[in-house]
């Protein structure tokens, strides 16, 4: 396996800059996942790594050695798309072996490579099918096993279950994360979903207009956004984001919601806060950081349901604050009702604060 580095990594078509200057370290074996929504840059950075696509500035090393000027079969990559891009006219196994063929690897060698990874993949049973033969998840198990042939030193996953339906989405994932653990291996992978980002990365890129908006463990992504956009784009439901008015009374810092007939306490002062004076600010609250009050309990916020989604595990309701609306998650019973009226307390011990004109993360 082997580090891939990202230095000042710049791209243009002509007058338009699609990548601003990322900067990203991926070391040795790391899961790492670029995320973000159509156009963002994600999938253009992946095939510059790839050597499908020039460098305008910076460099990209793999193992310490720069391959700006390094065509894609020298550069000791594999990539596995969407489409799977797997050849009709030939077995499964005959896909899985047909690189080293071309290599000239003796039949052999070939032989055993295959019967290892289709041990690894439990595709053993499919190797004499045609992918015409095989349902979604076995193709795309089988263009992992091309990759993995190769035994490279960096394997490049381009949204690779986006074809794929609900159910063999999440088994997909499982298997490649249990893959990633029995290997080891170097990974970069592509996707617009921020679940599989969250399920399956060691490390996450979230990436707006070709920049990394934040770069950190999904723990840290998840609790603690960098700004306004990574704490709307990641997790589902999404951030509650409120405008309030931050003010200090008795030596306490307050957060009071714009319509001003409720307030919640902070935790500790913003920093970089003047003790004195008001400023406005946007208070972020994820649905699970919200909690039904007890009976006659004091300084609870009162709210209608307005819709109610019942999930299995999980029950959330959507209703109006502040002008905008929150999704709070619910004990799954009493089954609650839309048009029922609720009252709640946020937990401000993981609540997040912005700035609203920078729209960058306030610590408190």
């Amino acid at each position: 396996m082997a580090s891939v580095s990202i230095r000042n990594v710049r791209r243009r078509y002509g007058s338009v800059t699609v990548l601003h200057g990322i900067d990203i370290e991926v070391a040795d074996g790391e899961f790492l996942i670029l995320v973000g929504p159509s156009g963002c840059g994600k999938s253009t950075l992946l095939s510059m790594i790839a050597g499908l696509d020039s460098i305008s500035e910076g460099e990209i090393a793999i193992d310490s050695r720069v391959v700006n000027d390094v065509g894609p079969k020298d550069r000791d990559i594999a990539m596995v798309f969407q489409s799977y891009a797997l050849y009709p006219s030939m077995t499964v196994g005959e896909n899985i072996a047909f690189a080293m063929e071309m290599r000239k690897v003796p039949k052999a060698e070939r032989e055993a490579v295959v019967e290892r990874v289709a041990r690894t993949l439990q595709i053993g049973h499919l190797l004499d099918r045609r992918p015409a033969q095989l349902s979604g998840g076995q193709r795309q198990r089988v263009a992992m096993g091309r990759a993995l042939a190769r035994n490279p030193k960096v394997f490049l996953f381009d949204e690779p279950l986006s074809n794929l339906d609900a159910k063999l989405r999440v088994e997909m994932r499982a298997e490649i994360k249990a893959l990633h653990q029995r290997l080891k291996s170097t990974i970069v992978y592509v996707t617009h979903d921020q679940v599989e980002a969250m399920t399956l990365g060691d490390r996450i890129a979230v990436m707006k207009d070709g920049r990394v908006q934040q770069l950190g463990t999904p723990q840290d992504i998840y609790e603690r956004p960098a700004n306004l956009y990574v704490a709307a784009f990641m997790g589902s439901p999404t951030m509650n984001l409120l405008p309030v008015r931050l003010r200090s009374e008795s030596g306490h810092w307050m957060a009071e919601l714009r319509s001003g007939d409720s307030s919640v306490r902070l935790p500790a002062a913003p920093a970089g806060y003047a003790a004195t004076g008001e400023r406005d600010a946007v208070l972020g609250l994820r649905p699970e950081h919200w909690r039904l009050a007890e009976e006659g309990e004091s300084g609870a916020l009162a709210v209608t349901l307005q819709l109610v989604e019942p999930t299995g595990a999980d029950t959330f309701g959507f209703a109006e604050m502040n002008g905008q609306r929150i999704g709070i998650r619910l004990p799954p019973k009493p089954m609650r009702h839309a048009g029922e009226q609720v009252r709640v307390r946020p937990d401000m011990a993981s609540a997040s604060l912005f700035d609203p004109s920078t729209e960058k993360r306030i610590e408190i």
